[in-house]
């Protein structure tokens, strides 16, 4: 039977969290920051997305407020019982003054799986962002299921950044060609966004031989990376978050 799922975070300024709903798999658990963050990390309760389920995570960071979320461990998109795809959203506001960093742990695509992912976040003008997506593209030694995701950012109500990336089968050809990932199984991306870039904007720039950093048009920056493994993606990202966004 599939899954039906919605966990929900609201954090506030003065650092407490007048909402924490955990559902199904996705148990959420206040853990200790480091930072001038409240801190969330997202513990999986059971295996999941499954074909068919469909789970979310809502996330309401209210003016001057200042959240981190993390997860436990990665997030394995796996085959179910039902022959349609599993649906993971993720839904953010920030409100005015607000922080998020939002750097769950990565997303793996087992052989045989079908997972649509859609991440929806709204910013107010002064709010700032940092959000990392890693997927990786099967267990070692085997293909990957099919994974679609797509990222829509806007700020002030304007679009910022709207991308989908698709792969496996049923993907576009090329997905796996030199154009895309040159025959890698990782990828990531990592978007900052922070209103100092309006008046200093991030010069665009190459991260080694498989990353880059590219300004968007308005006060953000998308870094981009491949490699042929998840631990070389986070090296690449974690090296840019340490220069465009550092604690």
């Amino acid at each position: 039977m599939s899954l039906l799922a919605t966990a929900r975070i609201v954090a506030d300024a003065d650092g407490g969290l007048p909402l924490l709903v955990s559902d199904g798999p996705l148990a959420l658990r206040r853990t200790r920051a480091s930072g001038p963050y409240t801190r969330v990390t997202v513990v999986g309760a059971m295996s999941a997305p499954l074909g068919g389920d469909r789970l979310a995570v809502e996330t309401e960071v209210r003016d001057g407020a200042r959240l981190l979320v993390d997860s436990a461990a990665a997030t394995l998109a796996l085959p179910g019982r039902s022959a349609e795809p599993a649906a993971y959203d993720v839904r953010i506001t920030v409100g005015e003054a607000g922080v998020l960093r939002w750097l769950p742990e990565q997303l793996v695509s087992v052989q045989g799986s079908d997972l649509r992912m859609r991440t929806v976040v709204e910013l107010a003008p002064t709010a700032r962002l940092v959000l990392r997506e890693e997927q990786i593209l099967g267990r070692h030694g085997e293909p990957p299921g099919t994974l679609v995701t797509r990222l829509t950012v806007r700020r002030a109500g304007r679009p910022l950044l709207d991308q989908e990336l698709a792969f496996g089968p049923g993907a576009p050809g090329g997905w796996d060609g030199g154009a895309v990932l040159g025959g890698h199984r990782a990828t990531g991306q990592l978007l900052v966004v922070e209103p100092g870039f309006a008046e200093k904007p991030v010069e665009p720039r190459l991260l080694g031989e498989n990353g880059a950093v590219s300004p968007l048009a308005g006060p953000a920056a998308l870094v981009s990376a491949v490699a042929p493994d998840a631990l070389a993606v986070r090296r690449l990202l974690d090296t840019a978050l340490a220069e465009l966004a550092p604690l």
